[in-house]
This record gives C-alpha cells, structure tokens and sequence, in this order.
C-alpha cells in the first residue's frame, strides 16, 4: 500500500534466524511488487492532489518513463523533496536522487525505490544532464543506447525550485550536440 520499509522486530533483532527473517520479508515485498494486481491497487491509492508544478512535473516524468522506454528517473534534488514525490508516484522505473547534500541523500536512502548519488554543486542544466547520464552508466542502470528523464529546478541549489523535466540521451555526445543551454 506504498509504504517505504517494513519493520522486523523480535526475530530479526534476537531471534535464532535474523538473516532468514529478512530475506523471507524480502522475497515477500518483493512478490507482493512483481503481482499483477499491484498496480491496481497503487494507481487506486494514487488520490493526492497534485497542487505545484513540481507535483505535475513527477508525475509527467513518471508518465512519460512508463509509456516509452526510460530506463531511470534522475532528479536533482536539494531537500529531497523531488524525490520523495517522484517515489510517491511508485514509478515501474529506477529513481535516481542527485544532490549535492549528504545529509539529504542519508535521508534518501530509506525510501522506496530511490538511490542516490553524491555530486558537486551544479549550476547548468547541461551540466546536470550530463552528470545524471553518467551516474546512470556508472550504476549499471543504462546503457549509451538508453534514455533518462531528469528533473531539476532553476534556479541551481535553491530548495522547491523543481520546474524543468527532460527527456534525454545517456550518450553524453548526443546531449553536447544538443542546443546549447
């Protein structure tokens, strides 16, 4: 029903099997995911409103990562707001959180379906393009052949500024021969 983790008490912490409990719950999370009805049921919970730009532009990207062939949603992120959104919509895709704070990306760790990846301050929409693209091939999560949907704020390093999402190549080539930024 979307919840982020599952706690395990009484086995896990002093029972004779703490590693077996959690691979058990693991496995089950993990069918409960791979059900065919589980989409139904999350697009049935999905009745938030969506009330900023930066709701409308994580479900756009979740959107547009579900009816073509996205292989991550990258977002850049200050607060870890962005991504705590993006996750909140239960994308079928990986979800990437970039950020330039450790303590946010601490945070990030916990939540479904996210992993994170440290960078250094970035100040052009390019720049981040590029540095998502990377982190992508890096993680093994995509391929030069593979696109991504990045999402950002402008301006840079300025919490709840989400308001870009784009479409792009993980070949870093193709994202210099685009237009100039």
């Amino acid at each position: 029903e979307g919840a982020d983790a599952v706690m395990l008490s009484a086995e896990s912490a002093a029972g004779n099997y703490p590693v077996e409990a959690v691979r058990t719950m693991h496995n089950v999370a993990l069918s409960v995911e791979g059900d065919a009805t589980y989409r139904q049921v999350i697009n049935a919970f999905r009745t938030y409103e969506r009330t900023s730009v930066a709701d409308a532009i994580v479900s756009a990207a979740r959107e547009i990562a579900e009816s073509t062939d996205i292989k991550a949603i990258c977002c850049f992120t200050e607060s870890g707001t962005t991504a705590l959104k993006v996750a909140r919509e239960r994308p079928q895709v990986p979800i990437l959180a970039l950020s330039p704070s450790v303590h946010t990306l601490r945070r990030l760790c916990l939540v479904w379906g996210v992993s994170c990846v440290a960078t250094g301050s970035i100040d052009r929409f390019k720049s981040a393009v590029v540095s998502a693209a990377r982190a992508i091939r890096d993680l093994n999560m995509g391929t030069t052949e593979d696109q991504i949907v990045v999402t950002a704020g402008v301006p840079f390093n300025v919490p709840g500024t989400t308001n870009i999402l784009r479409v792009a190549p993980c070949d870093e080539r193709l994202i210099y021969r685009a237009e100039a930024e």
